[in-house]
């Protein structure tokens, strides 16, 4: 197919179109509402439908009645919209709905601003509500593999009945890029029948019932044992990442996710002109986060260089999975303010030469 020229934010609802998704339910807010208002007009062109909920809350749950009959459905946010939605993330994991989540994040806390951030990654991999449930959390850093991981993520959610979250910011959402879709795309994944979809009853079948509610204490514990061990299967079999630059010894390896990445991939030749060995591990699912993949990078370098849009919340897998074994470095940027690879390189030689403070954790 040829390529087109689109805004971030379209190339999702276009590949949700793509994707089968004909049901939407969202409200408005920056800098995602491209999406909603794309699949206001392209819904209706395929035969789906397009709701504008009169809030977070009410989105979040018409997603749960939508997805309960096997429906393929989408909603997408902004960082104080997602928290909105929240208890019904966790009433949709726990009926086992597969549904398709996009968060733009927006700088925070509190209303914050409408400038890019990555400050929501503690909400989307560590505790979006409450309960013991996960999210297979996915991060693009073009426009490109933002429309392939939303069609990625409506397989992954069928294949393990569950929800899946894109974790993009401002840039991915309103950047401009062309766009492929794949003709005759195959699922990733050999997806069960929804048997279990509430479709209405003739008498053929058990009655379906979709529910988060468990009285027996028995009962419930056995249905987190078994999330637990759905979790586990994506942690085995999910895991997704990209390396950049030397794959041998480095004097330091970066680790950044999103478009923060890209901005770290830019630094990498002027680094390598100056004569500072560095390379990149690149996350893109953030859970399950490639703790290995991070392992065996830093065990082939002298230091690790963690950049992120926050105050620090990626580098506490990066510390988790490195265990001591290596010193961290860390750049950032908050308030919607831009790491630049001019900050980048400058951060690295600042390493090389000593005089960058390495992070220290009690």
């Amino acid at each position: 197919m040829t390529k087109k020229l689109m805004k971030g934010s379209e190339a999702i609802g276009e590949a949700a179109v793509q994707a089968g998704c004909h049901l939407f339910f969202g409200y408005p807010i920056t800098p995602q509402n491209e999406i909603p208002e794309y699949m206001s007009m392209r819904l209706p062109q395929v035969g789906g439908t397009f709701v504008q909920a009169e809030s977070e809350v009410a989105a979040s749950n018409m997603l749960y009645g939508a997805a309960g009959s096997g429906e393929r459905v989408m909603t997408s946010s902004s960082s104080p919209g997602v928290s909105l939605m929240a208890e019904a993330i966790s009433y949709l994991a726990g009926a086992e709905l597969p549904v398709v989540i996009v968060n733009i994040m927006r700088g925070g806390p509190g209303l914050g601003g409408i400038l890019p951030s990555q400050g929501d990654y503690f909400q989307a991999t560590k505790g979006m509500a409450h309960g013991d449930f996960r999210l297979l959390v996915l991060a693009p850093w073009s426009v490109q593999e933002a429309a392939d991981l939303v069609q990625d993520a409506f397989d992954l959610a069928d294949f393990y009945r569950n929800p899946v979250l894109i974790l993009g910011d401002g840039l991915i959402g309103q950047m401009m890029e062309p766009v492929e879709f794949a003709e005759d795309r195959e699922p990733i994944k050999e997806l069960p029948p929804k048997d279990w979809a509430a479709t209405g009853n003739d008498g053929s079948k058990p009655r379906s019932v979709i529910n988060s509610l468990f009285l027996d204490p028995e009962a419930l514990e056995q249905h987190n044992f078994h999330l637990a061990r759905k979790y586990k299967a994506m942690e085995r079999d999910e895991v997704r990442y990209k390396t950049y630059g030397a794959e041998d010894e480095a004097d330091v390896r970066i680790v950044a996710y999103g478009t923060v990445a890209r901005v770290c991939s830019s630094a990498l030749e002027e680094l390598k002109e100056a004569g500072i060995k560095a390379s990149m591990v690149r996350p893109v699912s953030l859970f399950p986060f490639p703790y290995q993949a991070v392992r065996d990078a830093a065990a082939r370098a002298k230091t690790v260089l963690v950049v992120e849009l926050s105050m620090g919340q990626m580098i506490e897998d990066v510390r988790l999975a490195l265990d001591g074994s290596k010193p961290i470095h860390f750049l950032n940027r908050v308030g919607g303010m831009l790491v630049s690879p001019d900050a980048v390189v400058e951060k690295i030689t600042a390493i090389a030469e000593g005089t960058s403070e390495e992070v220290v954790h009690a």
